[in-house]
């Protein structure tokens, strides 16, 4: 596979103030890929540098194979939506999409009419009198529209109501499948990723502490949710990562497979045990050695 992105080494300072320290990411073509980090971690930045906006004090970004800093062509397959955009003054939607035509030739009308439905944006009403959910659902309606190759996200749907969150983002998933669109989603809350990203890597201070490919299997970690009977307890040859109590019912992390598991606890007789998926904060516990909550 063909990476859509390649970060190298980056490094940006604002005067005193060190955005990023030294991070380095890799991000394959049509991928989702989830960057995670707390406000001020950098992520913004990087996306800055990553768009060709913001030069970098000492390291490399490129992207499909070129630095995108002084490309037009390169930024030009390039997209950007954030939770809080910026738009002209007096327009609204419809006319934010008359200006990106007059100056992106690969704004497409026709996708703009044919998605502005699933966002359910007032197309004529000044965006700047819109709630903030609203203008970031217009926001992610003309990136989408404008048939890059590469779209970015910063936190550009954290101020949206889950039923349209999963909404916009069918309609961005249902672009990575039909024309091998990538997309770099950067939030301060892993959640917001559930279900949607296939990779994953958590940027702290300026740096990216690991990357995760979430379509490989973590082939060590096994989830169970148990129920012991009354006094008994775990098996103390069960390896637990993590555990999580809710009245009776424990939620485990177990080092092993899933056969060796199930024997080990059958060994107290539960009168409960069951085998479940692991959710994306149970892989970023297994697989980055972060905590369970928000990063």
């Amino acid at each position: 596979m063909t990476n859509a992105i390649e970060v190298h080494e980056l490094h940006k300072a604002f005067g005193d103030v060190r955005a990023l320290g030294g991070a380095s990411l890799t991000v394959p073509a049509g991928s989702v890929y989830g960057l995670v980090g707390p406000n001020g971690s950098g992520k913004t930045t990087l996306l800055s540098i990553v768009r060709g906006v913001v030069r970098p004090t000492s390291g490399e970004a490129l992207v499909f194979g070129r630095p995108p800093l002084d490309d037009p062509a390169v930024k030009g397959r390039i997209a950007f939506a954030s939770g809080n955009p910026y738009f002209l003054k007096p327009e609204s939607a419809d006319g934010m999409a008359r200006f990106y035509r007059s100056v992106l030739p690969s704004f497409d009308v026709d996708r703009y009419l044919e998605l502005a439905p699933l966002f359910e944006v007032d197309r004529t009403r000044p965006l700047r009198k819109l709630s903030r959910g609203a203008r970031a659902k217009a926001a992610l309606l003309l990136a989408l529209s404008c048939t890059a190759d590469l779209l970015l996200l910063d936190e550009a749907m954290d101020l949206v109501d889950p039923i349209a969150r999963k909404r916009m983002w069918s309609v961005v998933l249902d672009q990575v499948s039909s024309r091998r669109l990538t997309v770099v989603a950067a939030t301060h809350n892993l959640r917001e990723l559930e279900g949607v990203c296939d990779h994953l890597a958590i940027l702290d201070r300026g740096v990216v502490r690991d990357e995760a490919d979430l379509n490989e299997p973590v082939s060590d970690i096994v989830k169970v949710q148990v129920m012991l009977p009354e006094g008994a307890e775990l098996p103390t040859g069960l390896e637990v990562v993590h555990a999580r109590p809710e009245g009776r019912l424990l939620t485990l992390l177990v080092h092993g497979n899933a056969g060796g598991v199930r024997e080990e606890l059958d060994t107290v007789h539960p009168t409960y045990l069951d085998i479940v998926p692991l959710s994306l904060e149970e892989r970023f516990v297994c697989e980055l050695g972060g905590d369970d909550h928000e990063a």
